[in-house]
């Protein structure tokens, strides 16, 4: 069975770093392409980020560039999505989701129809 767990989430000040994970189960990473999303109450699921499994190119939203950074370990059959300078408005919740593309590249895609399999999600709350 395929699966994606997040873990990772919880509750940071403003200013302050967490790294979430979304492990894959059933399924080896290195043929997928990885987004991260997330979504605040009352508002839509949001692409942040991605990552390619061929060739390892990263994308990012305007809103988190420079601040958020994507990497994956094939060998542990991982993504990480790492988050520093948190601000209030990332308060959410994380998901992660999977495309498999083989040997094909993946650009910047941040429409949740784009993605296969997801996981059931991680919250981060930012507040003081």
């Amino acid at each position: 069975q395929l699966q994606l767990v997040e873990s990772g989430g919880g509750l940071v000040q403003p200013g302050g770093s967490l790294r979430l994970s979304c492990a894959a189960s059933g399924f080896s990473l290195d043929r997928y392409a990885i987004g991260w999303f997330r979504q605040a109450p009352g508002k839509e699921r949001e692409g942040i980020s991605c990552i390619s499994n061929s060739d390892g190119n990263t994308y990012y939203a305007y809103s988190v560039k420079g601040r958020f950074t994507i990497s994956r370990d094939n060998a542990k059959n991982t993504v990480y999505l790492q988050m520093n300078s948190l601000k209030p408005e990332d308060t959410a919740v994380y998901y992660c989701a999977s495309r498999e593309t083989g040997s094909m590249g993946w650009g910047p895609r941040w429409s949740p129809a784009q993605y296969d399999y997801w996981g059931q999600g991680t919250l981060v709350t930012v507040s003081s």
